[in-house]
């Protein structure tokens, strides 16, 4: 059987190498770790690998080119409701994060730049629920 995933989209390639270090560092090899660098871009890997891979979390950022973080988080919601979404941002409105709790599920919303130990007890709540 796959492992499941835990997927990471964001604009900034250095941000996504960073998250998928410390989510490694953390849980090792219990999870397969798909980065994205916009929301296009992590819908068209949702839909590759959810039928093999399921997809247990995203962290998404809120500002994006396209897609905005609530906006792809409602999107992968309304398909998948039982993926726990985090959003990661340093620049999202207080409007914005509140649509994403209401229509998106949304488990939590961190600032960047955001404690790793915070991130990680984020995660490791959204897997418990």
């Amino acid at each position: 059987m796959p492992k499941p995933a835990i997927l990471c989209v964001d604009d900034e390639v250095v941000v996504l190498d960073s998250l998928k270090i410390q989510l490694k560092n953390e849980f090792g090899d219990n999870y397969l770790y798909e980065i994205a660098e916009s929301a296009d871009e992590a819908l068209e890997i949702i839909d590759e690998i959810e039928a093999e891979t399921p997809i247990l979390v995203i962290v998404s950022d809120w500002l994006m080119p396209g897609l905005k973080g609530d906006e792809f988080l409602i999107k992968v919601h309304e398909k998948y409701p039982k993926i726990v979404k985090v959003m990661l941002t340093g620049q999202a409105d207080s409007e914005a994060i509140e649509r994403a709790k209401k229509a998106a599920n949304l488990h939590h919303c961190l600032s960047k730049p955001w404690d790793v130990k915070e991130l990680i007890e984020t995660i490791k709540s959204g897997l418990n629920q």
